[in-house]
């Protein structure tokens, strides 16, 4: 049996500790300060020391005080840690995602459904931008990240490897100038998509796209420039030219004969798809439950290769 000290009184001493101030204290712990001194009076009735001497317009340590402060505080924050611990495992809550637009709209929310069905208690907020976020600033617990995967101090598991090919409107395989062959893009509009940072591997544009395909005599500079890959998708679904897209992120518009593919090229960029999550917090219950399901749904939806 621990033979231990008040709980109300090690507080109200932690805290005046910190402020030197018993106002300050009872202010911390909304009491009133001479709650603050009785406790402490207890606190100190039971140790049988002297922990504060009581001056006119404010209070100092004793010695005996100084040397147990350290000790009490990584207490209390151990305490706090495990409270907070005890509260994340469970599979219950608010879960913050962050993802790419596209990711989000295109592949996240389709899917969203069957996470729900199996985990009712958590609510999802999706915080689609392309910014990269501060997960601890702003109090995000998982995202999906395009890249090469190294990010510090976050656990990352690959989701699937991106990988685009050119799309249309079925109506440029027709007319006067169809799409047969590569060379024949020197007749259409080519959609481009500025992803406005600079990533670790390039994103495969229309100038590689073109290269791989041994193609000389297309400009890959010219035509309009969407800063939202879903943008160039919605583009090229109603005529206005080609779109290199993710493969993810169009396989449906195929499906449905809204979008078809004129050449069978597909392009493999050297970045993936990878689930984000502070390593400290990454197995705790939501955010273990959340990374479990969507790199299992991955793979149900045959995007990734294992």
């Amino acid at each position: 049996m621990r033979k231990l000290p008040p709980l109300n009184g090690l507080r109200a001493f932690e805290a005046a500790a910190r402020h030197l101030s018993f106002s300050r204290a009872a202010e911390e712990l909304f009491v009133t300060p001479a709650a603050i001194s009785h406790q402490i009076k207890g606190l100190e009735d039971f140790l049988g020391v002297t922990l504060f001497k009581r001056m006119p317009r404010a209070v100092i340590l004793t010695e005996e005080a100084q040397t147990v402060l350290p000790s009490v505080t990584e207490a209390f924050d151990k305490l706090d840690q495990a409270a907070e611990l005890l509260m994340d495992n469970k599979a219950s809550g608010v879960l913050t995602v962050t993802s790419a637009p596209t990711f989000a709209a295109k592949w996240l929310l389709p899917n969203l459904d069957s996470f729900s069905a199996l985990y009712p208690d958590i609510s999802v907020r999706l915080d689609a931008r392309l910014e990269t976020v501060d997960f601890d600033r702003e109090g995000v617990d998982v995202g999906v990240r395009l890249g090469g995967g190294k990010y510090p101090g976050m656990r990352s598991d690959c989701l699937f490897a991106e990988t685009v090919v050119a799309v249309c409107h079925p109506k440029m395989m027709e007319g006067p100038n169809p799409l047969k062959e590569p060379s024949d893009l020197k007749y259409h509009t080519l959609l481009h998509v500025d992803w406005g940072k600079k990533m670790e591997d390039p994103l495969p544009d229309w100038n590689m796209w073109l290269k791989s395909a041994g193609v000389e005599d297309v400009d890959p500079t010219k035509g309009p420039v969407f800063t939202v890959e879903d943008m160039a998708i919605a583009a090229a679904a109603r005529g206005s030219g080609i779109a290199l897209a993710s493969v993810y992120a169009v396989r449906e518009d195929i499906a449905k004969g809204i979008l078809v593919m004129p050449f069978a090229r597909k392009m493999e960029a050297s970045v993936s798809y990878w689930v984000v999550a502070p390593e400290r917090t990454a197995d705790n219950g939501k955010v273990k439950a959340f990374r479990d399901w969507i790199l299992a749904t991955a793979k149900e939806t045959g995007l990734t290769s294992s």
